[in-house]
């Protein structure tokens, strides 16, 4: 099949297919006589889990360990076991970066309970005081190695 087809059948962008060629994440295809590209059912299922993975909000580097892992069908499956857990931390860091987030813009929130003139607008105010002494929206902890 060609890419346009790949990208209905898998609901994925021409362009996304192209970037996880480039990553390689997805495994090149094969040239027709015409230079098209040319996938396979294996597309599909590797294109499958790539967009499994990165739905769970896992790196391009996870991605590409778990794929590595999943090619290595004779290993051990115990070396999945970290890279599982150093993600759950992650997702249970950010969910205390975002509770941490939610406290914060519901107190600029309680600056303004009732209709005043912009220019006494207690949100407005306190977004301008308090932009440099913000800790929870300002200094985001990064995923562990690679990109989203």
């Amino acid at each position: 099949m060609k890419i346009g087809e790949l990208a209905e059948i898998t609901g994925t962008t021409v362009e996304t297919i192209r970037f996880y060629e480039r990553e390689n994440l997805l495994r090149s295809a094969a040239r027709a006589g015409n230079n098209y590209r040319m996938y396979s059912q294996e597309h599909v299922d590797q294109l499958a889990f790539i967009r499994r993975c990165r739905s769970l909000d896992m790196t391009l580097d996870e991605v590409r360990a778990l794929l590595l892992l999943r090619a290595a069908t004779a290993e051990d499956c115990s070396d999945v076991n970290p890279l599982l857990d150093k993600h759950i931390e992650h997702v249970m860091h950010r969910i205390h970066e975002l509770n941490a987030l939610v406290a914060e813009l519901n107190s600029i929130r309680a600056n303004c309970s009732s209709s005043r003139p912009l220019a006494e607008c207690g949100i407005l105010s306190e977004l301008e005081s308090g932009s440099a002494t913000s800790n929870a929206s300002t200094h985001p902890r990064r995923h562990i190695h690679g990109t989203h």
